[in-house]
């Protein structure tokens, strides 16, 4: 959160003409209540995201044997949610050993029904940037959250990436914003980009 996905999906969108499919994180029912009490709703908001995600891959998956509805882009995946969100939640003890066994055993069966991301783009931000830009941002949930809770996805994201062998990876540093709008740093961010698309 806070690294410039949206950001850059409308970026795809504009540029390239990929349709964005944007994380339904407001429809979240757990979330306000999670980010308030993280031990008492962290299962209930992780599996209702999990089950969520699922639904939707499966949905776009459908869409790959038609060239006409195959090029989008999704900010989140739901690889996240399980290696990344719920570990981190597992880590520190606000989803029980028990309950977080249940939530792999869940995602496991799913992730063997989904095809792998043609592409993977990890934007890498500092948590000081991601901090700033949640402040700025504003959303009244949000702006509670511990800043240990987002330095511990943050180190599961960069050890998640170092392990992530199911496609191509495209790393980018989202630190400075303006790659997206500056216009030396966006003919930069297209070359790099146009490599791997």
């Amino acid at each position: 959160m806070g690294v410039g996905k949206t950001s850059l999906v409308s970026f795809l969108h504009q540029e390239y003409g990929f349709e964005p499919i944007y994380e339904p994180f407001a429809d979240n029912p757990y979330l306000t209540d999670f980010y308030a009490d993280m031990p008492r709703w962290a299962f209930g908001s992780q599996v209702w995201f999990l089950s969520n995600k699922f639904r939707l891959h499966l949905e776009l998956d459908s869409r790959r044997a038609d060239p006409a509805r195959a090029r989008f882009v999704q900010d989140r995946t739901i690889y996240e949610d399980a290696e990344i969100f719920a570990a981190n939640l597992a880590r520190t003890g606000a989803i029980t050993a028990r309950d977080y066994q249940t939530y792999l055993e869940l995602y496991d069966g799913m992730k063997r029904a989904l095809q792998p991301p043609d592409l993977m783009i990890y934007l890498r931000c500092s948590v000081k940037a991601i901090r700033r830009r949640i402040q700025k941002r504003a959303r009244p949930s949000e702006q509670a959250i511990p800043t240990p809770y987002l330095k511990g996805l943050n180190t599961l994201y960069e050890q998640w990436m170092g392990g992530y062998t199911q496609s191509p990876v495209f790393v980018w540093d989202s630190e400075r914003p303006d790659y997206l709008t500056d216009l030396v740093e966006r003919i930069e961010f297209r070359k790099a980009l146009e490599r791997v698309l």
